[in-house]
């Protein structure tokens, strides 16, 4: 029983290790891989699978820092402006956060968001993704506010995935810079090309 409680603690703090310290020390899912399966919250508090939810067609995947970032929130005004002709190209819109779906519902009333926002609270889709990296200490108390009390700490690189239906990556922009940011232009110049 020792040795299984011991194994326990080294593979949990091991787990916990696995988290990198920086953005730039990421390791995502590359081009050709499949998105993972997750639970995730929508603005009203329900969970959906996000497979059920890539399923019904290709996907622009967007993974957010949340409403409070500044950059965020004009990337997704940006990628709102094309939005229509994203969608008359049959793709849909999907961004993710780790806000609390509460704090979702703020950022679509105050941006008149009308494509999907998602919450990660408590980050395990940004994990799998490899898109996870620890938050600066001065983020923690305000990451945790606005996750609902299910973020200890992590934040996502700003991300930018083209997925199809039946979940495989064909496309990513990942850049650990989250002041520079995928623009809904070229995302669109992408998508006709695609």
């Amino acid at each position: 029983m020792k040795q299984l409680l011991v194994l326990l603690l080294f593979a949990g703090n091991y787990a916990i290790a696995q988290i990198p310290q920086l953005p730039e020390q990421i390791s995502p899912l590359l081009i050709g891989e499949q998105v993972p399966e997750a639970s995730l919250k929508s603005d009203d508090n329900s969970t959906v699978q996000l497979s059920k939810v890539l399923s019904e067609k290709p996907t622009v995947l967007l993974f957010y820092r949340g409403g409070w970032c500044p950059y965020c929130n004009a990337h997704l005004s940006d990628i709102q402006e094309v939005e229509k002709e994203i969608i008359d190209l049959g793709y849909q819109i999907v961004a993710v956060s780790p806000d609390a779906p509460e704090n979702l519902k703020i950022t679509e009333d105050d941006k008149n968001i009308q494509y999907k926002l998602y919450s990660d609270a408590d980050g395990q889709l940004i994990k799998n993704m490899g898109i996870a990296f620890k938050a600066p200490e001065k983020y923690y108390g305000m990451l945790e506010i606005k996750s609902g009390g299910m973020n200890k700490g992590l934040l996502p690189v700003p991300s930018v995935f083209i997925v199809s239906p039946s979940g495989k990556i064909q496309f990513e922009y990942i850049n650990p810079d989250y002041t520079t940011r995928l623009s809904g232009k070229l995302l669109l110049a992408i998508l006709k090309n695609m």
